[in-house]
């Protein structure tokens, strides 16, 4: 017997533990090289834990892994092949086993009655619309259905109790792409009206799980629901965005991961690098810079060829190395940031049109400015603050009107520059301005920069004048 044909074998002799041949060659492998399962997992952008889990054969590779997996070790696709090795599944004859977290119950709820239809106002004409791709066709530039003839299926029941009346039950007078093509306009609409309707979370929550029982039903007739887990990656990270901008943390990063895991089933490379962006901003927010640092190498990790990847790579580095005090990493991957975003290219640009001209330069340099202002927290350095003042103020610049949340954080960030530069003045005259919206608003990264800021003025300049009055109108604001 061949050492190719022992391969194949092995899967199938491991009866009961089908990924255990795959996790004894990753393990050997690993070691051979000389790596930790941490430096493997930071490699490959995933948690040393997932790491561990393949290891010891408890769960199933995603295909996207396996790849970066024998890129890394350089095995030449060794590893590849085990997984395509076929295998018994029992009552499953001929089948590979899905991941068994991948149809795992979802967090959130189903949208109440009437909240599941969008504003037809806002329904686009075609893909993509608000950063989102066609789930099947990317941007080739599909056209989207009626909003009309959507509300039935949106509004009726569907399978498992509740919900969209979608799959084998219910899309016969409609073709799947159709279906898809509309519930990703649907999702579009959603984002052009979160933040004006409180409500809008539980829509997208509602017919996100909507949609995961539409996948699984098709995954249950044998078929690998591409275009659903796509498209569900996305409602996914939208569903954690909202749900963080509350300071849900919790179900925002249970959305994240499953998001991940639908984005590697089917080799979703920029919906998994846009997500490890938002688990980024999560752990930022609760100060955890070396978790932070893991999920930004990640991001740089799934295709070194797509600047904008590595860009936005860079961009969270920074700002990871300035929440650990690392001045010299932080001000290295910034200017990485910017020679990065100089080179984006047409193709960076479909895949991330919020890259892409003023939108792209706002987002760039909003994030160094963060970065620089993190640094002064953590150094005292006026220098890195005075720099994260200029930053911020042509970020703040940029900004278009409809973007009121955004401008409200930036204002506050700008404003905290400006103590950590020593100027309280200045920051209380900018503060000054939005402080009532500021202390009215739920979102939590909002409250983060308003905590922040009162923390360095009353911290340092409690007995100034001008910090006193802010303090009485920050208590009448909370009125």
């Amino acid at each position: 017997m061949t050492g190719g044909s022992a391969r194949a074998a092995g899967p199938a002799r491991a009866a009961g533990a089908p990924w255990a041949e795959f996790g004894r060659q990753l393990r050997s492998l690993r070691r051979a090289a000389g790596l930790t399962q941490l430096q493997l997992g930071l490699r490959v952008g995933y948690h040393h834990s997932a790491v561990s889990k393949l290891e010891a054969g408890l769960r199933e590779p995603p295909v996207g892994l396996v790849r970066r997996l024998d890129a890394v070790l350089e095995t030449g696709g060794e590893l590849a092949a085990i997984v395509a090795a076929p295998r018994e599944v029992p009552g499953r004859p001929g089948r590979l086993p899905a991941d068994p977290a991948l149809f795992a119950p979802l967090p959130g709820a189903d949208a109440p009655a009437g909240q599941g239809a969008p504003d037809s106002r806002m329904w686009p004409a075609r893909l993509p619309a608000e950063g989102l791709a066609c789930p099947l066709h990317g941007t080739a530039g599909c056209a989207v259905p009626d909003p009309g003839e959507l509300p039935a299926l949106l509004d009726g029941p569907g399978p498992a109790g509740g919900g969209p009346a979608w799959g084998t039950g219910g899309t016969a007078a409609v073709a799947e792409a159709e279906l898809l093509h509309g519930l990703t306009a649907v999702l579009a609409c959603l984002i052009r009206e979160a933040f004006r309707r409180e409500g809008r979370v539980t829509a997208v929550e509602g017919l996100l799980r909507a949609l995961a029982r539409w996948a699984g039903e098709v995954n249950s007739a044998g078929r690998l629901p591409y275009g659903q887990l796509r498209l569900g990656a996305q409602y996914a990270q939208v569903a954690g965005r909202l749900r963080m901008e509350r300071g849900q943390i919790g179900v925002a990063m249970a959305w994240f991961g499953h998001g991940l895991r639908w984005a590697d089933a089917v080799q979703d490379a920029s919906a998994r690098a846009t997500l490890l962006s938002d688990m980024c901003t999560l752990v930022r927010l609760d100060g955890d810079p070396s978790l932070m640092l893991g999920y930004a190498q990640g991001i740089g990790a799934v295709d070194a060829r797509r600047r904008w990847m590595a860009t936005l790579s860079d961009l969270y580095q920074a700002r990871g190395h300035a929440l650990a005090g690392d001045a010299g990493e932080c001000r290295r991957h910034i200017s990485l940031a910017r020679r990065g975003f100089a080179r984006i290219g047409p193709q960076d640009h479909l895949e991330a049109p919020w890259m892409a001209g003023a939108e792209g330069a706002m987002r760039v340099d909003s994030a160094i400015g963060g970065a620089l202002r993190d640094l002064a927290v953590a150094t005292g350095d006026r220098a890195a603050a005075r720099r994260a003042v200029d930053a911020t103020a042509r970020s703040r610049a940029q900004v278009p009107p409809q973007m009121r949340g955004a401008r409200l954080l930036l204002t506050l960030r700008l404003a905290d520059s400006w103590a950590c530069a020593g100027d309280p003045g200045a920051a209380v005259a900018l503060a000054s301005e939005v402080l009532p919206e500021a202390v009215r608003s739920r979102e939590s990264m909002v409250t983060a920069e308003l905590r922040g800021l009162h923390s360095r003025l009353t911290g340092r300049w409690a007995d100034l004048p001008e910090v006193r009055a802010y303090r009485e109108r920050l208590l009448d604001a909370g009125e």
